[in-house]
């Protein structure tokens, strides 16, 4: 049977979500939880690859069981929480159809990414600083401009085994909250290392070392040298996976 679980982690002691060889991340580090507590083994299956040090607040992974675990659900939620170290909660764990997935089942994903110029003690590890007050008014109208194209080749990692570079954005625009301008972007798909060129582009916007025309430009060129660099991994947060509702056929209404 096929289960999809509900969960958040911060990255900050992992390099990524994705397993590699003699490196901590929070698939392996779920994986061999559930192959103890289960007694079998447990691959598990990502919504997506967040890289070293991004967090995520809002994230499923599906696996299969031999057995049947539906009666001991709450259960094991309990008992995977008391499990795993105090970066990673699980949310929720629920069946659903045995060709569900929860990577190619996805319709969007939604990232944030928080910056900030003052010194932040308690969001140490969970903002990006910056040494200038950007300009938001027109970092949003280069958020605008962006939603005009579906080519982000430009704020592609070079060398990645992906067939296209097309992504659908339905979202992109800055907002302050008091401390932090965060960056909220949604689409059908990401690049990856995409949330964080496209974000580093927009502050040199904003802090008029790049013009607007001089961002279509960028777009246009469809070459990742063009583009600002990257930002730190640390502000960035995945905080929505989206799903058709016949994924989730047995879920909680709250759910997606």
């Amino acid at each position: 049977m096929r289960y999809f679980i509900h969960l958040a982690y911060n990255g900050a002691n992992y390099c990524g979500w994705q397993t590699q060889p003699d490196l901590p991340t929070v698939q392996e580090t779920l994986e061999k939880a559930l192959t103890t507590l289960l007694r079998q083994p447990i691959a598990i299956v990502g919504c997506g690859r967040t890289d070293t040090g991004v967090h995520a607040s809002d994230f499923y992974a599906h696996f299969d069981s031999q057995t049947n675990l539906n009666s001991q659900l709450s259960t094991l939620n309990f008992k995977l929480n008391s499990f795993l170290p105090d970066d990673i909660a699980i949310y929720d764990i629920f069946p659903v159809a045995d060709n569900a997935h929860a990577r190619f089942d996805a319709t969007a994903r939604t990232y944030q990414y928080h910056v900030s110029n003052r010194r932040l003690p308690f969001r140490q590890g969970l903002y990006s600083r910056i040494y200038f007050e950007p300009d938001i008014d027109l970092m949003n109208r280069g958020a605008e401009i962006l939603m005009e194209y579906d080519d982000f080749t430009s704020f592609a990692k070079l060398h990645t085994q992906v067939k296209t570079n097309i992504c659908h954005l339905t979202q992109a625009h800055w907002e302050w909250t008091g401390d932090e301008w965060v960056f909220t972007i949604r689409s059908n798909r990401f690049l990856r290392n995409m949330v964080r060129s496209v974000t580093g582009t927009l502050l040199d916007v904003g802090r008029g070392k790049l013009t607007l025309d001089g961002l279509r430009e960028i777009i246009e060129k469809k070459d990742r040298c063009a583009a600002g660099v990257s930002m730190p991994p640390q502000g960035l947060f995945l905080t929505r996976v989206e799903y058709p509702f016949e994924t989730f056929p047995n879920a909680s209404p709250a759910l997606p």
